[in-house]
């Protein structure tokens, strides 16, 4: 689950199939009770139709959540984005930096660094479709050290400069969840 939206699909979900819940977030769903295997066999299928899953062991959980972090940070986060990624995601994660990026390099074949950029890419394309902030405002908002800069990763990124972006009748945005 990559956004609010999502969340209220699962309550949805979860609300429809009875069963009951103490909290949802980002990627995290607890249950007040555990599920017998016919019941999590009806909600790992009805979550797979709406685009969504299970995810069942540690190491893709460690991963679901550090995307979540990133896409909470860089969408959700009403504070700046002056942030130093290896401390703030082992700090909540409560692990090592080097063992979650390699852990999530081993899974995802990019790196952790990589998916940060994708994101903000992301966003950037997203608040340029808007129309609403200059590209000097956008880089700030990002925590980028110049407009330069901004452009330069931009570009290595989508093959187009911000302004050929924003000039350009299609904005291909992805879904978050689609972002690697």
């Amino acid at each position: 689950m990559v956004c609010p939206r999502c969340i209220e699909a699962v309550s949805g979900i979860l609300i429809g199939l009875n069963i009951p819940y103490s909290s949802i977030r980002l990627g995290e769903v607890e249950l007040v009770s555990q599920l017998n295997k016919e019941k999590r066999e009806i909600l790992s299928n009805t979550l797979k139709k709406k685009g969504f899953g299970l995810i069942n062991n540690r190491k893709g959980q460690l991963i679901e959540k550090m995307k979540n972090l990133v896409v909470g940070k860089i969408y959700h986060s009403s504070e700046g984005l002056n942030v130093k990624w290896p401390d703030f995601i082992s700090e909540i994660l409560r692990l090592d930096y080097k063992y979650l990026s390699s852990l999530f390099s081993s899974v995802e074949s990019i790196t952790f660094e990589q998916y940060i950029i994708n994101q903000k890419i992301e966003r950037i394309k997203e608040l340029i479709a808007y129309d609403e902030l200059t590209l000097s405002e956008i880089a700030f908002q990002l925590n980028y050290s110049s407009v330069a800069y901004l452009s330069n990763q931009f570009k290595k990124v989508t093959g187009m400069t911000p302004t050929q972006f924003k000039k350009s009748t299609i904005h291909n945005r992805k879904f978050l969840d689609d972002v690697y």
